[in-house]
C-alpha cells in the first residue's frame, strides 16, 4: 500500500479553463495525466482484493448485464482514496457550470471482462449506448460521472466513445427498456450528432461525462480484465425524487430532501489533512 501521508495530500491536478469548455460543450472531457499514476496502484489493490485478479470472484451485485461487472468501492474510508475524491469533488465542482458544491453520491470497481471466457458475473458484454441519468432517481441534472482506468487501455480493451453534445438532447430513457437495442436505435436523429473516437488511455488518464451523455463501448478483445474505478459525483443541492434506484440504497431518505451529508458528504469542501 502506497504511504498514506504522501497520498494524503491530493492525487490529483486541477482542470484548465479549455478542459471545462470541452466538457460544458461536448459533454465530457478526457484529462490528461490527472492522476498520480502511485494511486492506481492502491486501487488496483483494493481491487483485487475485493474481485480477484479475474475481477470476476466477487459475489454478484445483482443486476446482471454485459457491460462489466462490479463492486462497491468504499472510498470514503480509504484515506488515499479519499483523498482522490477530495480532488475529484473540486474538479467537478469547476465542471458544473453554476456556483454549486459537489456531492459524493457512489463509487464502485466496473472491470469489463474479456468477451472470449465465460464469466460468473456477466459483464463480458458491449455497452450499448445509454444515458447514466435515469438510473440514480434525482430530481436534477448535473450529476457527472469520473471513469478512472487503473491501467493503459485502449479499443481493444472495449474502451468508450461518446456522442458529442447528446446532453443537450434531455433525458431519453434508461437501457433496461431497449431490450436489444441502444438509444440511438430508438432516437436516429442521434446518429446525426459526432461520435469521438473511442478512448485510448495512458496511466493517469481518465475521463468525466454528464450524467446525460450518451456513450458505449465495444466488446473487451484481450484476456485480461479492463478495470475502472468509478465514481459518481451530484450537484450539492441534488434530491432524491422517490423512484427506487439501482444506484443506492434509499434506506434513511425522505423525497425531496438533500441526501444526508454523512453518507453523502460534500466533497469539495472537505478540507485536507
Amino acid at each position: 500500500m502506497p504511504d498514506s501521508a504522501t497520498l494524503n495530500a491530493l492525487p490529483c491536478r486541477s482542470v484548465t479553463a479549455e478542459e471545462v469548455a470541452h466538457y460544458q460543450k461536448y459533454g465530457w472531457v478526457k484529462l490528461k495525466r490527472y492522476l498520480d499514476p502511485e494511486i492506481l496502484k492502491e486501487l488496483m489493490r483494493v481491487a483485487h482484493s475485493r474481485m480477484g485478479e479475474d475481477g470476476d470472484s466477487n459475489p454478484s451485485y445483482g443486476l446482471d448485464q454485459p457491460f462489466f461487472n462490479a463492486e462497491y468501492g468504499a472510498g470514503l474510508h480509504n484515506p488515499p482514496v479519499r483523498a482522490l475524491l477530495r480532488g475529484i469533488g473540486r474538479t467537478a465542482r469547476d465542471l458544473f457550470g453554476r456556483p454549486v458544491e459537489a456531492r459524493y453520491f457512489q463509487d464502485f470497481y466496473a472491470p469489463k471482462l474479456p468477451s472470449s471466457k465465460k464469466t460468473k458475473n456477466a459483464g463480458n458484454g458491449a455497452t450499448a449506448f445509454h444515458q447514466d441519468y435515469i438510473t440514480f432517481a434525482v430530481d436534477r441534472t448535473g450529476g457527472m460521472t469520473f471513469w478512472i482506468p487503473l491501467e493503459a487501455y485502449g479499443p481493444d480493451q472495449g474502451t468508450m466513445s461518446f456522442i458529442n453534445g447528446s446532453h443537450q438532447q434531455g433525458v431519453l430513457g434508461g437501457y433496461h427498456s431497449y431490450g436489444d437495442r441502444d438509444m440511438r436505435d430508438i432516437f436516429p436523429a442521434l446518429r446525426d450528432l459526432e461520435e469521438s473516437e473511442q478512448m485510448v488511455y495512458e496511466p493517469g488518464d481518465i475521463t468525466v461525462h454528464s450524467h446525460l451523455t450518451i456513450h458505449g463501448a465495444s466488446k473487451n478483445l484481450s484476456d485480461t480484465p479492463r478495470w475502472a474505478y468509478i465514481v459518481l459525483i451530484q450537484p450539492e443541492d441534488a434530491r432524491w425524487n422517490g423512484a427506487p434506484p439501482e444506484a443506492f440504497d434509499t434506506t434513511g431518505l425522505t423525497m425531496n430532501e438533500p441526501f444526508p451529508d454523512d453518507r453523502f458528504p460534500i466533497l469539495s469542501l472537505e478540507e485536507e489533512a
